[in-house]
């Protein structure tokens, strides 16, 4: 247990790395992904091994795409991860159970430790979109696969309805991981500062939430109830409408909090950024916040394709915010495209 699912990750990586190696430390990282995982790799020396979800298939994770990445590191780092994030931070995708099965026997095959990053399992609504946890599936592969492949899955009471982002409460389960190397993860954690009291409540009510029957689960079905309700909404509702802004394309959401729609911007604007010394969505992220007081996210802080251009929009929110947001964020688009047209 730690203070969340960031200082869970930051403690596994530091039990990977190897600073003092010729080549740095590599771990597979989706592009886009969240930000922050970037910024502990970069903390620590290690190096970030980009491969890319594909966009026009939902962002897609594609087990070729994760070999042409790995090819690409040799004599760079050495890769000994791979960093999963399901459901998806930025992008709102889900994998499917043949897609994480492809994932675990790639990691068998190379070797990869496997960093799953589920933190937004409860908010999985999507038509047709069923979560799977990566340590439920390696244990269902057979005793070759689930008593070898190394495995760190991470969850969160800070994250999905229970507390986005407020109450920090986190922690990682280790897989298959030689007793030796445990007895320096159980070190590197005892070190570390623990939850606070509020986070560790938040974590039992998560791990065991009050049933019928009990005095408080009127008040808590109805609490959720009513997120999962507003998030079903916004997950249908905010892709749609934001395809339907002339400049903006958005996959469908399957999960997880965000979306993160395709801008794309007149060429005047892109070199008016260049000019003014940003990334084009940084500046257009900028002005939307100063002139619509709308704040989003910039999709270079996430990574993506070179030429294209994205924000993150959280759509945890209530339905009334959502609506106000959208209306703000189209009309200054509209006008975004009219001047620099």
């Amino acid at each position: 247990m730690t203070s969340g699912s960031q200082r869970s990750l930051m403690l596994v990586l530091k039990l990977l790395d190897h600073n003092q190696a010729s080549l740095p430390t590599g771990v597979l990282t989706a592009v886009p992904a969240y930000s922050s995982f970037k910024m502990m790799l970069q903390w620590l020396g290690a190096a970030i091994v980009p491969y890319y979800l594909d966009e026009e298939q939902g962002w897609a994770m594609e087990v070729e795409e994760l070999r042409r990445a790995l090819q690409a590191s040799k004599g760079v780092c050495n890769t000994v991860a791979l960093y999963v994030i399901n459901p998806g931070n930025p992008t709102g995708h889900v994998q499917s159970r043949k897609c994480i099965e492809k994932v675990i026997r790639f990691a068998a095959e190379e070797r990869l430790f496997l960093m799953a990053d589920e933190v937004y399992q409860e908010s999985v609504f999507g038509e047709g979109s069923e979560f799977f946890s990566y340590k439920k599936v390696l244990s269902e592969m057979g005793p070759h696969l689930s008593h070898t492949v190394e495995l760190a899955s991470f969850h969160s009471a800070s994250k999905g309805f229970m507390g986005e982002c407020g109450l920090r409460g986190g922690y990682v389960e280790l897989v298959n991981l030689d007793p030796a190397v445990m007895k320096y993860a159980y070190t590197i954690f005892s070190t570390d500062i623990c939850a606070p009291v509020t986070g560790q409540l938040a974590l039992e009510l998560m791990a065991n939430p009050p049933r019928p029957g009990d005095p408080s689960y009127p008040v808590y079905a109805q609490e959720t109830q009513s997120i999962r309700a507003m998030l079903v909404h916004n997950m249908n509702w905010v892709p749609e409408f934001l395809n339907n802004i002339p400049g903006i394309s958005c996959q469908p959401m399957m999960g997880g909090a965000f979306v993160f729609p395709r801008l794309y911007l007149p060429q005047a604007a892109i070199e008016k950024a260049k000019v003014v010394g940003l990334q084009p969505d940084l500046w257009y992220c900028k002005r939307l916040l100063e002139e619509a007081g709308v704040c989003v996210g910039p999709g270079c802080e996430y990574g993506q394709k070179e030429g294209t251009h994205h924000i993150r929009l959280c759509v945890m929110t209530p339905v009334e915010t959502m609506e106000e947001v959208l209306k703000r964020l189209k009309n200054f688009h509209l006008h975004f495209l009219k001047e620099f047209s």
